[in-house]
Order: C-alpha cells, then sequence, then structure tokens
C-alpha cells in the first residue's frame, strides 16, 4: 500500500486522532509537545489514553502538516471544525519551514488549487523538498542554516 493512502485511527473513547503518514513532515512538535501520547520508539506510536482529551487535542492542532486531524466521537462531523480564523500568521522558524497559520488556498504551478482550512500549513524554504511547495523535512537532511 502507497504511504499516501495510509490512514490510521486511535480513540480514548472521546477523541480519535486520525494519522496520515504520508503527509507527515517530521517536525516532531507531536513527540516534543506531548510525549506521554506521541511516542516514536512506541508501537502504537499514538497512546491516547497517555493525556486528557483537551491536551490532545491542543497538540493535534499544533500538528504543521495536517497528517494528525482528529474527531470527536460524539459529533457526527469527521473532524472537528475549528472555529473560524479570520487572521493569517505567517512565522519563519529558524532553519526550518515557514509557518502559515490559518485558512489559505494554494495555487500550483500546475494550475491545481489546494485549500487548507483552519490549521497550520508547512512550506519549503530550504528547496530539497519532495512535496514542493509544501516542506517535507528534508531541511534537516540537507542542513539547512537560515
Amino acid at each position: 500500500m502507497d504511504i499516501k493512502n495510509i490512514v490510521k485511527e486511535y480513540t480514548n473513547g472521546e477523541v480519535t486522532v486520525v494519522w496520515k503518514p504520508g503527509l507527515c513532515i517530521h517536525s516532531k512538535i507531536c513527540v516534543t509537545g506531548l510525549p506521554e501520547v506521541f511516542d516514536f520508539n512506541a508501537r502504537p506510536w499514538t497512546n491516547v489514553q497517555g493525556a486528557p482529551t483537551a491536551n490532545i487535542i491542543e497538540q493535534i492542532k499544533k500538528c504543521p502538516s495536517g497528517a494528525l486531524s482528529f474527531y470527536l466521537n460524539n459529533e457526527t462531523s469527521v473532524e472537528e471544525k475549528m472555529e473560524v480564523e479570520t487572521e493569517r500568521i505567517v512565522e519563519v522558524i529558524p532553519n526550518g519551514p515557514l509557518m502559515v497559520y490559518g485558512n489559505i488556498q494554494v495555487k500550483h504551478a500546475d494550475g491545481t488549487e489546494s485549500h487548507h482550512e483552519h490549521r497550520v500549513t508547512a512550506f519549503c524554504r530550504c528547496g530539497a523538498s519532495n512535496n514542493k511547495p509544501y516542506c517535507d523535512g528534508s531541511h534537516t537532511k540537507i542542513g539547512f542554516q537560515e
């Protein structure tokens, strides 16, 4: 199976964590922010019993690639709809990607468009990503400094 099509779900009864490894840029924000839930060395790597649901949701909202998402089990929608953000914020990560927070529409060179709602989108600054214009973590491999 192609990694881009893999979707894994982990639940604690209140919230279900959805992980799409094909989108992951390995920023480690999940692991460093909530190691009692996200642990690269454990199998499965996600332990939704490791922290309160509110903490899990807050950490998932920080995922820069959208590889992690969630839905509340008592809701009928697949993903929780966060409050509409009217402000967009752009943050330059030292030696890393350009992070854009909020709703954005990306127009690609081939004419296609993609819409990113209510989340963080990581754009490549180093030029080495195999998933341009998005960051795939290649800046770490090539030692990008800026």
